[in-house]
């Protein structure tokens, strides 16, 4: 067997490749603002990979927050990967080439740790593509101690189960509060010479840490999870989700690219977490509580990231940024601070309730960045009801019609259609509300006037009130959106929307338990990658990886779960308490909304699920009563 390639050896070749494929400079490193550590001077090396090109990952908030912790540290190195494309891909594994990282090109199997962010879940089989390309075991419990940690964490992971059989620990929550606590798990274990056993041990003690291995699951007969439980001592029966008491102040050093990519701009995080509580909404629920930075601290970190990064757009980032408590007073000192700077200060999610015209003039000088959104999510009162997004209709097109008074010609409109108990005529008026805007703008800006709706479908969500409720059929999605395809035809008006069996897949995956591993490692080896992309997914290959492995999917996304069931998901704690979402679904069938936790707490458990957290910060500016 030959000796593996080294880093020198990896960029001598990568010379010669670069110039043959796309976009060679997704593959070349060298950034502003990257770190690059000479190798030896460290003792910890961390590679984070994002599981989808550079154009895409690099924006990503959450590595690149990462990326900037573990560096602070002089003992740790930590670099970045990305899954490259096809073109590379095809040659890296012609000439025996393994995945390296972008600063110092040494191959991922040479780090320490290897952190892997899932925000979403069709990007599961290009996570096994990275570890076959880094030449490692795709199985954890094929991993030993001369192979790195493999480690994961995002949105994805609050239902670890589908990727269980390979990683071998998720981190649940955030992970700036975790991150150096692995870290120093690791070199503890490094030190102790001990098993990789041992390593795995030591990570099920640090809150937040799941281990699957240690842990074992049984099934009834008819498929549902008949029993969850921990079979080794450092295993808790529960995985309490980490939560950073008090944000720190925002990130600045950007890393600024050579090439295009999806958003070259500052991203600065105003607030975590939201108080609405929609139900549909799985990153409401599993954020909470709501935190908030302080405008100076906002502000600051503004300046200073123009000043590292050059970059003339900003984008001030939450959930719900006009729910922000002082979102007129930052946006009119931004204004104030960077008058005759140039640059462009965007919210890029509204909320149609918080909105004001005072806001609006705020904001004057985003025209110049294009169109404004607004995210009603249905059209109809009935709908809102049932969502928990109550919103007359009154103020939908008052808040329309301010915002073409201010200048904007562009306005899209965001709706979700397949909702529990959602009719045709609930779809229709879809069609009504966006004719009703056109005719607003059109009014006050003129025939330039452009409307655009875009269109996903609901895919019940681990953690939410609605995670026991059935999706709809391909069947129904189809006639939904076939009355929007023959109702939205006009020069002024776009359709966008979400094809059925991408949604298909997502619920499948969502929604899945650990036998769904064996479909994922299936669908993979028959080619299934970059799910994500509509020019890329082939949805037969899921369909025949399931039927192999003996699972049909519709009992995970087309079957009503029953309130006593055991989810897959359950023993992820978010703080959010299951009896609150109970309650909340059994609302949501009396068509009954809630008031925004902010004004009136719903109790949905998440202040006494963090213990003492509240007291050993007293000036979190948590935004809970």
């Amino acid at each position: 067997m030959p000796l593996p390639l080294t880093a020198s050896e990896i960029e001598a070749r990568l010379e010669r490749i670069l110039p043959t494929v796309d976009k060679p400079g997704r593959y070349a490193g060298g950034e502003l603002n990257r770190v690059l550590k000479p190798w030896d001077s460290v003792s910890a090396h961390v590679a984070l990979v994002f599981p989808d090109i550079y154009d895409i990952g690099l924006a990503n908030l959450g590595l690149a927050i990462l990326y900037d912790i573990l560096n602070r540290r002089p003992d740790v190195a930590a670099e970045r990967a990305y899954a490259p494309w096809l073109d590379l891909e095809t040659i890296l594994r012609r000439d025996g080439i393994p995945l390296f990282s972008l600063e110092s090109k040494h191959p991922l199997a040479s780090f320490d740790i290897i952190g892997i962010t899932l925000p979403y879940e069709t990007i599961y089989t290009n996570t096994l593509n990275i570890l076959d390309l880094a030449g490692l075991p795709l199985r954890s419990a094929e991993r030993n101690e001369t192979h790195p940690l493999v480690i994961a964490g995002g949105h994805a992971a609050y239902n670890p189960e589908p990727m269980s059989a390979f990683i071998d620990a998720f981190v649940i929550g955030e992970g700036e509060g975790v991150i150096l606590e692995i870290v120093d798990a690791w070199q503890a274990w490094k030190t102790s010479a001990g098993s990789r056993a041992d390593l795995l041990a030591a990570l099920a003690h640090i809150e937040g840490v799941y281990v699957p291995s240690f842990y074992q699951v049984s099934y009834h007969p008819d498929g549902r999870v008949a029993d969850f439980k921990p079979i080794h001592p450092a295993a808790p029966s529960t995985i309490t989700k980490r939560i950073v008491p008090q944000l720190p102040p925002p990130l600045t050093r950007f890393l600024v690219p050579s090439v295009e990519v999806v958003h070259n701009r500052i991203a600065i995080e105003i607030m975590r977490g939201c108080s609405r509580g929609c139900r549909f909404c799985q990153a409401g629920m599993v954020n909470r509580p709501v935190r908030e930075r302080p405008v100076e601290q906002i502000l600051n970190a503004m300046q200073e990231a123009v000043h590292a990064t050059g970059y003339e757009d900003i984008g001030l980032l939450s959930l719900s940024s006009s729910d922000y408590t002082q979102i007129l007073k930052l946006t009119e000192e931004a204004n104030r601070r960077f008058a005759g700077a140039h640059l462009t200060i965007s919210l890029p999610s509204l909320r149609i309730e918080s909105f004001s015209a005072e806001l609006m003039d705020n904001l004057k000088d985003c025209r110049a960045s294009g169109g404004f959104t607004l995210a009603p999510e249905a059209a109809t009162e009935r709908m809102r009801q049932i969502i928990n997004k109550p919103l007359p209709a009154g103020q939908l097109l008052d808040t329309a019609r301010t915002v073409f008074e201010h200048g904007w010609t562009s306005l899209k409109l965001y709706f979700m259609i397949g909702h529990p108990s959602e009719t045709l005529e609930d779809v229709q008026e879809i069609i009504e509300t966006c004719y009703q805007v056109l005719r607003i703008g059109q009014k006050i800006r003129g025939g330039r006037v452009k409307v655009h709706a875009g269109v996903s479908t609901f895919v019940p969500k681990p953690h939410t009130p609605f995670q026991w409720v059935s999706c709809d059929s391909v069947d129904q999605i189809n006639a939904k959106l076939n009355l929007l395809k023959q109702g939205l035809r006009h020069q002024n008006l776009r359709l966008t929307w979400n094809e059925p069996p991408g949604t298909q897949l997502e619920a499948w995956l969502t929604r899945g338990d650990r036998r769904t591993g064996e479909v994922i490692l299936r669908a993979w080896q028959k080619g299934a990658k970059f799910d994500a992309w509509r020019d890329q997914f082939r949805f037969e290959i899921w369909q025949e990886a399931y039927a192999e492995a003996g699972i049909d999917p519709a009992f995970y996304s087309h079957r009503q779960r029953e309130l006593d069931e055991i989810l897959p998901w359950d023993h992820i704690n978010t703080g959010v308490s299951k009896n609150y979402l109970k309650q909340d679904y059994q609302w949501s069938l009396d068509g009954r909304s809630r008031p925004d936790c902010a004004v009136q707490c719903a109790a949905c458990g998440i202040l006494s699920s963090l213990g003492d957290l509240r007291m050993q910060f007293p000036n979190t500016q948590w935004k809970c009563p």
